[in-house]
């Protein structure tokens, strides 16, 4: 199998943990990671992960994750985890683009993320799902942790009530270095555990993005708007002293672009032309996952800011959310035409986000999912003659 194709990370759940997962989210009594909630409910998610874990390595994947399977959303699971975090089950979910393009598609309503004590990465249970995941994948498997960025998570507790007069923290700054703090505090336990890699995943990239018809800055280039340029600032810096760290103790670290992964449908669109210069250039990310399935990315031409850099690309050229199998020739063009910018050597191809960002997943089955996976190493071993 071809080591130059990969997953994103999420895969769809069986039923039987599903049925468990849709049975917590309405759940306004339990607490986060909820095994108390369902006598069967840590039972269920281990044999679900063993399964997942051995089907990767059937398929011959180089890189292979948890799943996700121990997520309800790919973001909310960790940040519950966090010393000061109570979840609860808010008003109203998050709002995707319905398939018409113009219809608001509403989420899973157990979203609600509250800081209700000083912030810190201690103790995290995603430390025990993964040295799960390395047990169960041996010793001779690299495998990967997926966790939410840390600037995407600043970004969401900061425009959220989180954050005032008589709120944990007064302003944003003190939630900055705490938040920082608490995050190397979990990447320093990550590593101590045997962890090499470490993907963070992040939806805000593209609200920067000029012609993001979804965005509040639409219409607005990003270096002539301050108040953009230095939120984007924040992200960025954020983002880095905690990428310096986790190198610092000898760690790899990826990240995943996305815009919007939930039950096949997606939140907004912006293309990576608009913010090349800024997220692309500037994140000091050893491997950046993006994503090309449709016309919202833009063209190709935004990989020329890693010509100088070591940096490799996956290129999410395959599409995770439609159940049928995607278009060879446009995945080999692109390939042709990005390996053309950057060496073959250092480009990737994936789909452009998991099959399961969160517990419901896109609309297809197991089957269909493995057989766009195959589809996927198929088409790289034919590329890069693997």
């Amino acid at each position: 199998m071809s080591k130059h194709f990969a997953i994103v990370g999420s895969l769809l759940r069986p039923a039987d943990l599903l049925a468990i997962k849709d049975e917590l989210q309405g759940r306004t009594d339990i607490t986060y990671p909820f095994y108390d909630a369902i006598s069967n409910y840590a039972e269920v998610e281990e044999k679900a992960t063993k399964v997942i874990v051995e089907e990767q390595k059937v398929h011959g994947l180089s890189v292979i994750s948890d799943g996700e399977f121990s997520k309800s959303l790919w973001h909310t699971d960790f940040v519950w985890g966090l010393g000061g975090v109570e979840r609860y089950v808010a008003e109203h979910g998050y709002y995707f683009r319905d398939f018409d393009g113009e219809s608001r598609y509403e989420t899973r309503k157990d979203i609600g993320v509250r800081i209700v004590g000083k912030l810190s990465g201690k103790n995290h249970h995603f430390i025990s799902i993964f040295k799960r995941l390395k047990t169960l994948a041996g010793e001779n498997q690299t495998v990967k942790l997926c966790v939410p960025s840390p600037s995407h998570i600043f970004g969401e507790l900061s425009w959220s009530d989180n954050v005032g007069i008589g709120a944990v923290y007064e302003n944003t700054d003190d939630l900055r270095k705490d938040l920082v703090q608490a995050y190397k505090d979990f990447v320093s336990e990550y590593a101590d555990n045997g962890g090499e890699i470490l993907q963070f995943d992040d939806c805000l990239w593209e609200i920067f993005a000029e012609d993001n018809p979804n965005s509040p800055f639409t219409g607005q280039a990003i270096d002539q708007n301050t108040a953009a340029l230095e939120l984007a600032q924040i992200f960025i810096e954020i983002n880095n002293e905690v990428i310096d760290y986790a190198h610092d103790l000898g760690l790899t670290v990826w990240t995943h672009n996305c815009r919007g992964n939930y039950a096949s449908r997606n939140m907004g669109a912006g293309s990576y032309d608009k913010i090349a210069d800024l997220f692309l250039k500037n994140f000091k990310y050893d491997r950046f996952f993006l994503e090309w399935d449709d016309e919202r990315a833009g063209s190709l031409k935004a990989l020329e800011v890693f010509k100088n850099r070591d940096t490799e690309v996956v290129l999410g050229l395959l599409s995770s959310k439609t159940p049928k199998l995607d278009d060879e020739l446009r995945v080999k063009k692109l390939l042709e035409e990005a390996a053309q910018i950057l060496p073959k050597e250092r480009l990737y191809l994936s789909h452009q986000c998991g099959f399961a960002s969160c517990d419901n997943g896109n609309e297809l089955t197991q089957k269909e999912q493995w057989a766009k996976i195959e589809q996927g190493q198929h088409l790289a071993e034919e590329f890069w003659n693997e």
